[in-house]
């Protein structure tokens, strides 16, 4: 019999039941296809350790390049605010008086902070405090420039700060701005804006243009305020296309700059497409994409959408919904991918993640412990921070993926209609260089039949011998590709070569 090419469509599929995914890549981490060819992410190497200086996760990472042409970052968790030169050294330049924030979402045991009418304890009213209920956010920094100068705001602490690039000064909080906010964002125009100013959810305020000590409105400037019409909470604003696009808990909006006496006009462009953390939003040149509480969306400049996700039914049962408000969005632009970290169902911290191709429209997932990050472009390669603190430098080629593994995994491939029995002893691998990889088979009769692994469980057919000798059998079968090193390997259509017989 001839060779049968097994021919997998690129990108993951994980909707729906086992069998719904049959003939595509069901499980992955590590991996992305890139025209047809399967190949691993780039791996990464440390750039600095800051895990002496912060007492909880790092929630926002930014880069930038001063007016001296030196690369910059800072980096922000709960309770502190770093800058790190492009030679690694971290200088701490916390506020005086800074308000701590919450490194984790936290049940919110207060008034209105329980389910209404909800009693899970069984308790007595006021005698104990509720075990489950709404969450409150976990604590996160925005970020922004003015000029070469730092600008930042944490949602605990409300006030905005501005910091000079002089290592001896710690950010310092900007003269006559509103307190009480819940985040900054700095226009095309150069308005600095303030977020929920004064704790209004649905109030933004921005500066005199060009000066950012300046926020009371008056006839010879342009400093203003506006209550959007929304019942939702602002989250984040992001530039698109020479406009600001507001994100809230519900809706989205576009703030349009007209100049006096109004100065910015406001118009909702999205319903029902809340974003579920302040750093949900990434903003590239093809539009604004962020993660909701149950999906995907994308702005493409003149309306809001649903993004079609193929792991939308996995990345919402994997996630750990208390914890949702911790994922964060990164664009990696020389792949042409958006990145969302976040935390798995088995941790309280960022763990995972989900990739969207936006040149090549499929996803992928992953395993990988990171909680903010900064796309390439101040710097060569991304930026990528964990947990602890450490900073890496990611997609360098032929560097070890920590003690991960890339690897792939299919979906159910019926051999014919399904109702054949294959005998296969033979498999010819398509890789750019033999041996960069290994595959394992799993077998069975029906879709809910136990499962059988050849060769076993722990070992692989390792095709360094074109074609490799195999033996197994069953109607369906999928296989796993794993890498054997740190190699840049790529993988193009497997085939197996077998015949129709009978299940003995």
């Amino acid at each position: 019999m001839a060779f049968i090419p097994l021919e997998i469509p690129p990108g993951v599929y994980r909707n729906g039941t086992d069998y719904q995914g049959a003939n595509r890549w069901r499980d992955a981490s590590l991996v992305r296809w890139r025209n047809g060819s399967l190949r691993p992410i780039g791996g990464w190497s440390e750039r600095a350790d800051v895990s002496a200086n912060v007492t909880m996760a790092p929630r926002k990472l930014h880069t930038w390049v001063d007016n001296d042409s030196n690369s910059n970052i800072a980096i922000g968790s709960a309770s502190e605010l770093l800058y790190v030169s492009s030679g690694g050294t971290a200088t701490d330049i916390t506020p005086a008086g800074l308000v701590t924030g919450n490194g984790s979402a936290v049940l919110n045991s207060a008034y209105g902070g329980g389910y209404y009418g909800g009693n899970s304890n069984n308790s007595v009213y006021g005698v104990s405090q509720p075990t489950s209920g709404i969450f409150q956010e976990a604590d996160t920094w925005s970020i922004d420039n003015w000029g070469e100068n730092l600008i930042a705001c944490l949602t605990s602490d409300g006030k905005l700060y501005e910091w000079d690039l002089n290592t001896a000064n710690d950010a310092v909080q900007i003269s006559s701005s509103p307190i009480n906010c819940k985040g900054v964002f700095v226009s095309e125009e150069r308005f600095l804006f303030a977020i929920q100013a004064g704790s209004s959810p649905r109030k933004l305020a921005w500066s005199d243009k060009e000066d950012n000590t300046t926020w009371t409105p008056s006839a010879t400037n342009e400093a203003g305020d506006f209550e959007l019409a929304t019942n939702g909470e602002i989250m984040q604003m992001v530039k698109v296309r020479g406009k600001a696009l507001i994100v809230t808990t519900t809706d989205a909006h576009l703030a349009t700059y007209q100049g006096p006496p109004y100065v910015y006009g406001f118009e909702r462009v999205g319903t029902s497409c809340g974003v579920a953390s302040r750093c949900g939003v990434i903003s590239i040149e093809a539009g604004a994409f962020w993660i909701g509480n149950d999906g995907f969306f994308v702005f493409d400049g003149s309306i809001v959408q649903h993004l079609p996700c193929d792991v939308q039914d996995y990345v919402f049962a994997d996630i750990n919904k208390n914890q949702i408000t911790k994922s964060n969005a990164v664009h990696n632009s020389e792949h042409g991918e958006i990145w969302w970290f976040y935390p798995s169902s088995e941790n309280t911290e960022c763990d995972s993640y989900v990739a969207y191709s936006y040149r090549e429209q499929h996803w992928t997932i992953g395993r990988m412990g990171r909680t903010c990050g900064a796309d390439r472009g101040v710097f060569d390669r991304p930026i990528y921070a964990d947990n602890t603190g450490v900073i890496y430098s990611h997609e360098r080629i032929n560097v070890a993926h920590g003690t991960n593994t890339p690897f792939a995994e299919t979906g159910p491939i019926s051999i014919g209609n399904g109702d054949n029995v294959m005998k296969v002893n033979q498999i010819v691998g398509d890789e750019k260089t033999l041996g960069e990889i290994k595959l394992q088979f799993k077998t069975r009769f029906y879709p809910n039949d136990v499962e059988t692994t050849y060769p076993s469980d722990s070992t692989y057919y390792d095709l360094t011998q074109m074609p490799t000798s195999a033996r197994f059998t069953g109607r369906q079968v999928r296989y796993r590709i794993e890498a054997t090193n740190n190699d840049s390997f790529r993988v193009g259509t497997v085939r197996i070569n077998g015949i129709v017989g009978g299940s003995r």
